[in-house]
């Protein structure tokens, strides 16, 4: 070496550990250091693990002597772009995270292993010699494998990607097995300008065009797109990502649920002419790391994904979309707990590109940014083309005869719509048949063993499960208590619900759409194609159905039990009562027909629901916010919790004792700082652990940083924390 002062490297590694570990550069490694962002195998323990290079500082804290070398470069260049490594590294920071394992948690599987980056090749196919020869009678027997042959016989090669938007795997794998096709690998080659357009856009309504107008794709700005459901939202997405397209750059889109991928990427796919990746927890291993390296290289232009595709790298970054921005969805509840939502702003600023959140329903927080000018408000107050809004009805429950959940007059109304050859939506945000069994006799309830919860009841299965911890048991048919065989499933479930509306209509088709009934591939699809056929039918489901899908022969969407979200001890319950509401009734009324909206509620002079069906969202929204601002409560007031759980309830409560004492000697309680508690969550116990929070609030989000971070390492060291599993929630979106 030139001069004798060691080589050192910083390296994260996935650990609970809330710091990074220095190591050296072997001398047969440094004619090629890592570079920060590299990845590189070290010994860590009496293990190797992969870690990512954050520095090469000039000093370190410990004895050179004792600092181990690092075992292999793994990577000769940067896994990520040193703008996105800089998100990386603020969201540990402000999520109060530990480094490795946040930075680790973001990256594909195979990835984190230590796999290399796979060759970018787009796969092509071409009919074979023996496949051109084919007489015109050939493969009439196989009517499939024919019409996809003879359109590989029109053209000398088609990508795979774009066959299998209309043919099978299985007929793609017939055809070869037969010899009559071949795969053909090649490097992607950019679309020409002329050709990014498989279809034209469509004549943008008046309030459209005005919010087209206004949108801006060079440099940084945020854009909150408030357009009533069925207002157009998609379309500017579609021909913004156009203008973005035609100067060569990407475009990331965010959607809050996985259910919504297929009918999204098909909207673009008919669109666009150009690759696009998906990436969401659904896919493999593999399939998730080719699209995460499609991204990476620039071949992928549009990027399409959950919550984690937020932190996909990006060759030519210009734009970032986040569809109904107001998803709770986007706030990942367990380990590292982000916002999505939140680091997409950051982000778009960091790589100098624009944003667009849209919702029908915006969060406060995004709606407070909008009155504060950090975002600009672009409102679609009209439906696009001849759709009206829909009408909204209340069925006072307490005057009503209930069958099954369903009231007498919301009964008719369903069988008017069927006989008009309508569809309909019936909207219960519960799933499974019965959300208790309960004995006739002694009053015994099924309830968890491992949670303060009951049992639902799932009788297609024939199970009763916990949907908080997921216990399972077989469906009893004897009370264990007093040995009855009187034994009732109280209450309605998505299951119970379709089970009744096939009995009263036998003829027509009845589809659930809940967690339950779309675990099968290809179970979403048939209910869209059973949707979009046009033919009478009735969707029964819950939330899954109202976020985002678009479906034009639905005229009546029935809510089953509109007061669940009334009396939460949650502060943000009514902000998500009044989205979910709208959400759901803006299924209706989507085509040329009218829609119709009935609310079935014991509640009907409440204020906030005549509010929201008099006034709509916006002056609902208004009055929430108007409500936070005086109790200060979040966007008003910074919020963040410390969350303690374990078997023992008397631990957890002892160690946010512990830790609001600590809390309290680095900033003592004053009108900038607060503490409230520790206290129960509002389920205790959930999976045989007691659950306890201790809620930190502050008047500005920079006090509450530096009071956390000063905390945080002396919560480590707590005895008291090694009896209990804790964590941080900055910015909580469940309390």
């Amino acid at each position: 070496m030139a001069d004798s002062k060691p080589s050192i490297i910083r390296v994260a590694v996935p650990s609970p550990l809330r710091r990074t570990f220095d190591y050296l550069i072997p001398e047969n490694l440094l004619a090629t250091p890592p570079q920060r962002g590299c990845r590189v195998a070290v010994p860590f323990g009496k293990r190797e693990v992969v870690g990512l290079v954050i520095e090469c500082p000039d000093s370190t804290d410990f004895a050179v002597e004792k600092l181990k070398p690092i075992s292999a470069v793994i990577d000769q260049q940067p896994l990520l772009p040193e703008s996105l490594f800089k998100l990386f590294i603020w969201a540990a920071n402000y999520y109060q995270h530990p480094i490795g394992d946040a930075l680790f948690s973001t990256l594909p599987v195979l990835l984190r292993s230590g796999s290399e980056l796979p060759e970018i090749q787009i796969a092509n196919w071409r009919a074979t010699t023996l496949g051109k020869g084919l007489g015109p009678d050939s493969l009439k027997r196989s009517p499939r494998q024919k019409v996809l042959m003879d359109e590989l016989l029109q053209q000398p090669l088609i990508s795979e990607e774009q066959l299998l938007e209309t043919h099978s795997r299985a007929a793609l794998k017939q055809l070869r097995e037969k010899d009559l096709i071949e795969l053909v690998l090649q490097k992607p080659q950019p679309v020409a300008l002329d050709n990014l357009l498989r279809e034209q856009p469509l004549q943008l309504h008046q309030s459209q065009q005005k919010a087209m107008d206004a949108i801006e794709i060079h440099g940084f700005k945020s854009w909150l797109l408030d357009g009533v459901t069925g207002s157009g939202k998609t379309e500017i997405y579609l021909q913004s990502i156009e203008k973005v397209l035609r100067y060569g750059r990407q475009t990331l889109v965010l959607i809050p649920e996985i259910s919504l991928t297929p009918q999204t990427e098909k909207r673009f796919r008919d669109r666009f002419n150009v690759p696009l990746v998906t990436l969401h927890s659904g896919l493999t291993d593999k399939a998730r790391l080719e699209a995460w390296a499609r991204a990476k290289s620039g071949d992928a232009q549009i990027i399409l994904g959950t919550r984690s595709a937020i932190f996909t790298p990006l060759k030519d970054p210009g734009l970032i979309i986040l569809d109904e921005e107001h998803d709770q969805s986007y706030k990942q509840q367990e380990g590292f707990r982000y916002s999505a939502r939140d680091l997409a702003v950051i982000r778009a600023k960091q790589e100098n590109i624009p944003i667009i959140l849209g919702s029908a329903t915006p969060s406060l927080e995004s709606l407070n940014n909008c009155d504060k000018q950090r975002y600009q408000h672009l409102v679609l107050d009209t439906r696009a083309g001849n759709a009206s809004p829909p009408s909204w009805n209340i069925v006072d429950l307490k005057t009503e005869t209930l069958e099954c959940g369903i009231a007498s007059s919301t009964l008719a109304a369903i069988r008017a719509a069927i006989s008009q050859k309508q569809q309909v939506l019936v909207f219960l945000n519960r799933r499974g048949f019965a959300p208790t069994l309960l004995c006739h006799q002694c009053g015994w309830v099924a309830e968890c063993r491992s949670c303060d919860a009951r049992l639902t009841v799932h009788r297609g299965r024939g199970r009763l499960i916990c949907h908080h911890c997921n216990y399972q048991q077989r469906t009893v048919h004897q009370c264990p208590s007093c040995q009855s065989r009187e034994l009732i499933a109280a209450g309605e479930g998505t299951e119970r619900s379709e089970a009744w509306l096939q009995d009263c209509f036998p003829e027509t088709p009845v589809l659930r759409v809940d967690r339950d009934s779309t675990r099968n591939k290809g179970a979403m699809q048939k209910v869209f194609d059973t949707a979009n056929s046009g033919e009478p039918c009735i969707l029964v489901g819950t939330q899954m159905l109202a976020k985002g899908h678009h479906f034009a022969n639905i005229t009546l969407v029935v809510v089953l039990d509109a007061d669940s979200g009334l009396f939460s001890a949650d502060f943000r319950s009514h902000e998500r009562m009044g989205q979910l509401l709208v959400q759901v009734a803006g299924r209706s009324g989507r085509g040329s027909t009218a829609g119709k909206v009935i609310l079935q509620t014991h509640q009907p002079e409440h204020p906030l629901l005549q509010l929201l069906i008099s006034q709509g969202y916006s002056q609902y929204a208004k009055l929430l916010l108007d409500q936070r601002q005086l109790t200060q409560l979040p966007p008003f007031n910074q919020m963040a919790i410390i969350r303690a759980e374990s078997n023992n309830p008397n631990q957890a409560e002892m160690f946010l004792r512990a830790a609001r004492g600590l809390a309290e000697a680095i900033a003592p309680p004053s009108p900038k700082l607060g503490y409230i508690g520790p206290l129960p969550a509002l389920m205790e116990k959930r999976a045989g652990r007691f659950r306890f929070l201790l809620q930190l609030s502050g008047q500005r989000r920079g006090d509450l940083q530096q009071l956390l971070s000063t905390l945080c390492p002396q919560l480590e060291r707590l005895p008291e924390a090694r009896k209990v599993r804790w964590s941080i929630d900055v910015d909580p979106q469940e309390l």
